[in-house]
């Protein structure tokens, strides 16, 4: 494996920042989208770079002088886009600084973030639908998952407390209901009785 030729200092910058190398075709590579290879580099960036540097010196991915150059220039560099130049051909370099994106535009336009549903909420109206055709045997189950979630909800912020919402009317209508057919039967069976 053939190491980039380095770029020689620029004239008249004495000791100036740094110039990438460039790669094959000409292209400098490992520009980090977002503006983040102009992000000033801190001392922590800069040592981090030269312990992948020594690190691939030890493996013997790079010869002396090469190793000497490049750490002189991660010393000298200003930007964290340097840094990652430096160690790009090299494993575990540094992750350039990820920006979070920027929206532009009024506030209507910017998604809405997803929030996750609450599984106990699911569950309370798969219970209480459910109750329906067991005979109101799910709709105990379903109040009590529909209390949780709806408690678990407030405490996480997770979606679904509609879905809390209509387990917990499910079962409740359900165990009213079987409850009054159930007290209906037996005061049938005592006045024909």
């Amino acid at each position: 494996m053939t190491q980039p030729s380095w770029q020689p200092w620029p004239p008249g910058q004495g000791g100036g920042a740094p110039q990438p190398w460039k790669g094959p075709g000409g292209v400098v590579p490992g520009g980090a989208p977002g503006g983040a290879s102009v992000m000033l580099a801190s001392h922590a960036d800069r040592e981090r770079a030269v312990d992948v540097l020594r690190a691939g010196f030890a493996e013997g991915r790079l010869e002396q002088p090469e190793f000497e150059k490049r750490v002189a220039r991660a010393y000298a560099a200003r930007t964290v886009g340097e840094l990652g130049l430096l160690v790009a051909d090299l494993p575990n370099g540094p992750v350039a600084y990820q920006a979070p994106p920027v929206v532009y535009g009024p506030a209507h336009y910017v998604p809405v973030p997803h929030r996750p549903t609450n599984g106990q909420a699911i569950a309370a109206v798969v219970c209480g639908v459910l109750s329906l055709f067991s005979l109101g045997l799910t709709g105990i189950p379903a109040i009590a998952l529909g209390h949780s979630a709806r408690a678990e909800i407030r405490r996480t912020g997770e979606g679904g407390d509609g879905l809390a919402l209509t387990g917990l009317v499910l079962g409740w209508m359900s165990a009213a209901g079987w409850a009054l057919v159930l007290t209906l039967g037996i005061i049938a069976g005592i006045a024909a009785g």
